[in-house]
């Protein structure tokens, strides 16, 4: 039996999909006049439908990535390379998920806005990498399946518990604090129930490992994925009524009147499917481009639309402005731009860096300049200053 696992393009091919998908849906979201959004329309109805199970593929898809290469690395335990690479990439993306949101002239001015501590897409998958550092540290060395069904089983109750914790009042908490757990204040993303995804991809890649070697895999798969997905789209909803109804607590009603997180979860069970049944046409090396350079993707689109560090974005010009038309043109047009736009980037990033170590080389030579030059004017005053002072003393 070969190990059919050591490159699985389909899953940089479905973070492709979802980046795209997270592109024209915040486009049209964000630029669409509210007046064509018409619930009884069957062709806005299909794309919000789409639209919503884009952050919970994304989601998955960096789970089980992640999950996936600290399983597969050479050394395990303590010893996993991928570890400091963990810790330095949750870091990292938190960072980058503050920056974005920062205004430079508000920052010159010495003030920072209350949308700088607004919780998004990359704090909550940041969060979710550290987290599953953790709990692999947490589970013995090899015990592969039982870190996925650890993970596998923190995510459902991260699921089944949301009806209680999105009512929970965390006004006692600071802001910055709060708006990790809590859309009250405006986050877009909070942690719970989040990350919930992120773990559940987790445990799709450890039996995707586990089983690395067995015959037939992506077939199995495909048959797991589509029973599972169909099961939690169609029967979940059922299944939780029924429990309430036999167990006479509240919580399972709920869930099924909401149970939007479990239908989702089999909406990407779905996915799963779609991908690895195509997944002889997902070796295209532009899908694995676009799929390998998500981050950078991301940021460009955040500055260009909602116009990061600078408040100058398509948002601020076009804020529910368009018609259906101009929408989906502007859509197609800005998936093409920010996915060049990150391909270029990332095809000349040395020589940009060099370039941008040069100019910041170049602009603290000037900065030392100038305070050199100022500081000799003011010896110089000072020198003129007190030599009038002696004049006026010996007068």
């Amino acid at each position: 039996m070969k190990d059919q696992t050591k490159r699985l393009y389909f899953i940089d091919a479905m973070r492709a999909w979802a980046i795209l998908m997270m592109l024209q849906g915040h486009f049209i979201d964000g630029l669409l006049d509210p007046v064509y959004r018409d619930p009884s329309n069957l062709v806005y109805t299909v794309w919000k439908y789409f639209r919503g199970i884009t952050a919970p593929v994304f989601f998955t898809v960096s789970g089980f990535i992640f999950t996936y290469l600290l399983l597969r690395a050479p050394k395990q335990g303590k010893d996993n390379p991928r570890l400091r690479k963990g810790i330095k990439r949750g870091l990292e993306l938190i960072a980058i998920g503050y920056l974005l949101r920062s205004n430079l002239f508000g920052l010159l001015k010495g003030v920072i806005y209350p949308s700088f501590f607004l919780v998004d897409v990359l704090h909550c998958i940041g969060i979710a990498i550290l987290l599953l550092t953790l709990m692999y540290l947490a589970v013995p060395r090899g015990k592969t399946i039982r870190f996925g069904l650890i993970l596998l089983a923190m995510g459902v109750l991260l699921f089944l518990f949301e009806p209680l914790y999105k009512t929970w009042n965390l006004s006692f908490m600071p802001v910055a604090l709060a708006n990790y757990f809590t859309k009250d204040n405006g986050s877009v993303f909070t942690i719970i129930p989040w990350v919930g995804y992120a773990f559940t991809g987790g445990f799709i890649a450890s039996l995707f490992y586990r089983f690395r070697q067995l015959n037939y895999l992506y077939l199995k798969s495909m048959l797991l994925f589509l029973l599972a997905g169909i099961a939690l789209i169609w029967f979940s909803s059922p299944f939780f009524e029924w429990m309430g109804a036999q167990t006479g607590v509240s919580l399972f009603q709920e869930i099924a009147s909401n149970n939007y997180l479990f239908i989702r979860l089999g909406d990407v069970l779905l996915v799963f499917v779609v991908f690895i049944l195509l997944r002889g046409l997902m070796q295209r090396k532009l899908f694995l481009s676009i799929g390998q350079h998500t981050l950078s993707i991301y940021v460009i689109h955040f500055m260009v639309l909602y116009g990061s560090l600078t408040g100058i974005g398509l948002y601020a010009y076009w804020h529910h402005a368009l018609t259906p038309v101009q929408a989906i043109a502007g859509a197609l047009f800005f998936m093409l731009f920010c996915t060049w736009a990150a391909l270029a980037y990332n095809q000349h990033k040395d020589a940009i860096r060099q370039a941008l170590g040069h100019l910041s080389g170049w602009l603290k030579a000037f900065v030392f300049r100038i305070a050199d030059l100022c500081s000799h004017q003011v010896r110089m005053l000072w020198g003129r200053l007190s030599r009038l002072l002696s004049s006026a003393e010996r007068t």
